[in-house]
């Protein structure tokens, strides 16, 4: 004891701030924290997904209106089962079940605080000792953080840019041992734009089966493709290996702040039951939070009044984005586009610093693009690509057009001579 202090036992818990570091609004703190208070210019928001603050990417009123009816009625002010209330999941296996060769039960529907909670389960429960999972590359950090929170060894396969961002199958049954429990697609792409195939994602399934391990599928972006390439749900193949479908209103409804997502179980077969995973799944949802009971209530009202209008009216919006993205990166020297983005809201550039005087890796690109331009691009780094960026065009095409004029300036002042 110094000075009549008590000697205090408690300290922080210093791998969560290491864990935190490594996410997308980690690392988007340290650049906002890099602007410069002194430029008058509206910052552009390149580096993340939220578009909802834009007029354009307004919700539909059909989600509004059905929200505020869950309110008023009066019946949503209580808790909620850990699972979800039953109407909510019920129109999620519905909606669901339009695009599989078999229908969904309620029972295969958890209801979660967002996508994230969703992660946040499906990891606790895989993490036993000795463990590993496979994540791509790039990916979303989220998984990173929360698996290596959770003491799951995370090991990591290959997208490859010049074959559409596809899965480096190959790489996956490298890697892959006794002790290998899962492996993680995220589709529609987050960071990289793109969609996959009906006969990519069945030779994933294949490829799971042979190894035996489940296959998690991030589908936050579901249905927004706006290309050639139609959305295929991993959940199609669950007969030939069990399927995690991790999925939200975040994206497709444009209302992230409501933090209503699900975790679905693809298993016709049964597999995950069999092995416990539901079990312990369940368990992990008795010990956590579950969304608003609002909005659980709103749900059924969302997902089948909606109608299509809204819908086309998004992806029109995104697919004019896109357009304006890639074209204005083709006049910006420094930084390649491997693909024209299919989709999500994001695409990955290669960053070409042999190009740039004075700026030695992506980080600091983007400190100083923060810094001098009042543009926020994610560096490549924050999700597993040294010297890339992610940028999205989930912004009013005005905006976008201004944030990829002044990456050019920037370019253009920090050009080798």
């Amino acid at each position: 004891m110094e000075n009549g202090a008590p000697a205090w036992k408690f300290r922080g818990d210093e791998g969560l701030s290491a864990a935190s570091a490594i996410t997308v609004r980690g690392i988007l703190q340290q650049l906002i924290a890099n602007l410069d208070a002194g430029d008058g210019r509206v910052v552009v928001p390149l580096g993340h997904g939220d578009p909802s603050a834009f007029p354009c990417f307004r919700t539909t009123p059909v989600a509004e209106d059905a929200v505020v009816d869950a309110v008023r009625s009066a019946k949503f002010n209580c808790y909620g089962p850990t699972v979800g209330i039953l109407p909510a999941r019920r129109a999620i296996a519905d909606y669901l079940s339009r695009d599989l060769p078999y229908k969904l039960s309620p029972d295969d529907v958890n209801l979660t605080l967002g996508c994230t909670q969703a992660i946040e389960a499906i990891l606790t429960v895989l993490a036993r000792p000795g463990a590993n999972i496979l994540l791509p590359r790039p990916g979303f950090p989220y998984y990173d953080a929360r698996a290596k929170h959770s003491h799951l060894e995370t090991r990591y396969f290959d997208l490859l840019p010049d074959k559409g961002w596809e899965v480096d199958l190959k790489g996956v049954e490298d890697l892959a041992d006794e002790s290998t429990v899962a492996m993680v697609i995220i589709n529609p792409g987050n960071p990289c734009g793109s969609v996959y195939s009906y006969q990519h994602l069945k030779k994933v399934a294949e490829t799971a089966r042979k190894l035996g391990i489940m296959v998690i599928t991030d589908e936050v972006y579901g249905h927004l493709a706006f290309r050639d390439t139609p959305f295929v749900p991993m959940g199609v193949f669950g007969s030939i290996a069990p399927v995690l479908t991790l999925g939200s209103i975040s994206k497709r409804w444009i209302v992230p702040g409501w933090r209503l997502g699900w975790l679905v179980t693809n298993d016709p077969n049964g597999f995950l039951k069999d092995t416990g995973v539901l079990k312990s799944l369940k368990g992990f949802l008795d010990i956590s939070s579950d969304p608003p009971t609002f909005i659980q209530g709103a749900v059924p009202h969302i997902l089948e009044k909606t109608n299509d209008d809204f819908f086309s009216k998004i992806i029109c919006i995104l697919r004019e984005a896109a357009d304006i993205c890639y074209g204005k990166i083709q006049e910006i020297p420094c930084i390649v586009c491997p693909n024209k983005p299919e989709g999500g809201m994001f695409v990955m550039v290669k960053l070409n610093l042999s190009m740039l005087d004075g700026i030695k890796d992506d980080l600091e690109f983007c400190l100083k693009l923060a810094k001098e331009e009042s543009v926020i691009v994610l560096p490549g780094i924050a999700v597993g690509m040294e010297n890339w960026l992610r940028i999205t065009f989930a912004i009013e095409p005005s905006s976008l057009e201004d944030g990829l004029g002044r990456i050019k300036a920037f370019y253009e002042r920090h050009a080798k001579k």
